[in-house]
């Protein structure tokens, strides 16, 4: 039987297939002296949709990306867009209710609509392909049963699938007709070229420190004020403590892989409900795999979990060559259902969005759609549905344990930093470590490239003490998500700087 030419080099992964070959895009340089209406922090879909919307509406607009557009959460994804979210809508019914349950489908239905019909305009190929929520286990049929009722309720035409055609055995299935596919870098180079095109501003390399609720709203980077009337932070985890909603979130990560040369290729988008996690299609001629979810700086060895999921997908799919290995970052809300609009303390001229739980296509367009909603007065009942919902006991005791689980984490690092004495010698090459090195302070060092990098391991968001990530050599917050390049440097979450350099 062939088998993946995959090597456990514990090389570091890769850009997805979408980032590999992201088109070119132009960007501005921000002029300090304007006063804009809606500064949006961050590039990705959400901060691009929700800047096209406000600039169609006459609005003037700067994006303001920490990175490059599209480079973290959105050209990081599946590329698949679905009403049918693998177990998605029984979580929100356990912790919510039925309504919101209703809201949150028809928020995602309009966000997929208006999603479709822009890519179409802007001339970017979709794929439309059926999608399905499957389950391999006894245990797995009854999420199954539960999503169908739960989504029937909510009026999306889901139908029970037995006998699913794929390389392994199924006890359930649910299918969606007529979801789509779409490479998202694409969708991102023209939304840019759109707000440009409107007179916007989309700027690289701008990271976003705080932000000032006075009149004008002051939005402060490293060298660089922004002046406007309002700001809308669409970062994956919010930069700004105010509300403390990075306490409220989960951060996840999880992995793709994309292949050539697969057989018998699937016809639909396949997500499971139960464990461990898996999802596949094709897109075009690649088979694309993911999964493997774990919470940020909490697994033991994240180039194992890579090689588990390649060891599973050419399991099933002999012959399959891989060409791509990456990651992305997620998070979740207690009630699963995300948190969009003003921030508290902004003076009703902040606004956030935020916790799409790895449903990021169609969860980013509803997001900007509600962001400018917000500020335009002219609500879609769905929008008001989600405003009020209602805070449960169960989504209140879910919370409660997100912050447990931080304060564990915070204890066990600060606990493991400070007994571990590091020796001398530095760490193999594609390794770190953490521990205390002629001081009190814990320090975090690690080997890449034959460079011997030491850093303090105290993330300065929260001092959480960081974690190493050897599937893709950076330093890992377990507390709330924040990452760092070996060098310290910031990648995403809620951190808005880096680790000090030390020695």
């Amino acid at each position: 039987m062939a088998r993946s030419t995959y090597s456990r080099t514990r090389r570091p992964l890769m850009p997805s297939p979408w980032l590999d070959a992201a088109p070119d895009v132009t960007t501005d340089r921000i002029d300090p002296k304007t006063v804009y209406d809606d500064v949006i922090v961050g590039g990705g879909l959400t901060g691009l949709v929700t800047a096209l919307l406000f600039a169609r509406r006459g609005h003037r607009v700067a994006v303001l990306e920490a990175r490059s557009v599209g480079s973290v959460a959105s050209g990081s994804g599946s590329a698949s867009m679905s009403l049918l979210q693998g177990r998605q809508l029984q979580r929100i019914r356990t912790n919510t209710y039925q309504s919101v349950v209703d809201a949150y489908v028809a928020g995602n239905r309009a966000g997929f609509d208006w999603m479709v019909d822009y890519l179409d305009e802007a001339g970017v190929e979709v794929e439309r392909r059926d999608a399905f929520s499957y389950s391999t286990t006894r245990g797995g049929i009854a999420a199954v049963d539960d999503e169908y009722l739960v989504a029937r309720k909510a009026g999306l035409p889901v139908v029970k699938e037995f006998g699913l055609d794929l390389p392994f055995g199924t006890t359930g299935g649910l299918r969606l007709p007529d979801q789509a596919q779409f490479d998202p870098m694409q969708a991102i180079a023209a939304l840019v070229a759109d707000v440009r095109a409107l007179g916007g501003v989309v700027v690289e390399g701008v990271r976003v420190t705080g932000v000032d609720a006075s009149s004008p709203v002051v939005t402060h980077s490293d060298g660089l004020d922004v002046c406007s009337r309002r700001v809308h932070v669409t970062t994956g985890s919010p930069v700004l403590d105010r509300g403390l909603y990075f306490a409220k979130l989960r951060s996840e990560r999880s992995y793709g892989l994309a292949f050539d040369g697969a057989e018998h290729l699937p016809e639909g988008m396949y997500q499971a409900v139960d464990g461990p996690t898996r999802s596949f299609s094709a897109v075009g001629d690649r088979l694309v795999t993911g999964g493997n979810r774990h919470a940020v700086g909490r697994a033991s060895s994240t180039t194992a979990l890579v090689d588990d999921l390649v060891d599973w997908t050419t399991r099933h799919w002999p012959g399959a060559r891989l060409t791509h290995s990456w990651s992305g970052q997620d998070y979740g809300t207690p009630h699963h259902v995300p948190f969009v609009g003003w921030l508290p303390r902004g003076r009703g001229r902040i606004y956030l969005a935020t916790g799409y739980e790895h449903w990021g296509l169609t969860n980013a367009v509803q997001a900007a759609m509600t962001l400018v909603s917000d500020v335009l007065g002219d609500p879609e009942p769905w929008m008001t549905a989600l405003h009020k919902r209602v805070t449960t006991p169960i989504a209140i005791a879910s919370g409660i344990g997100i912050n447990a689980a931080d304060a564990w984490w915070a204890a066990k690092g600060w606990a493991g930093a400070m007994t571990n004495r590091l020796v001398a010698v530095a760490p193999a090459e594609g390794q770190g470590e953490v521990g205390r090195s002629g001081g009190f302070a814990p320090v975090a060092r690690s080997t890449v490239d034959g460079e011997v990098c030491t850093v303090s391991a105290i993330c300065p968001h929260v001092v959480g003490i960081v974690t190493w990530n050897d599937a893709e050599r950076s330093w890992d917050c377990p507390v709330h998500g924040s990452r760092f390049a070996s060098d310290g440097s910031v990648l995403e979450g809620p951190a808005t700087r880096g680790l000090r350099r030390r020695g």
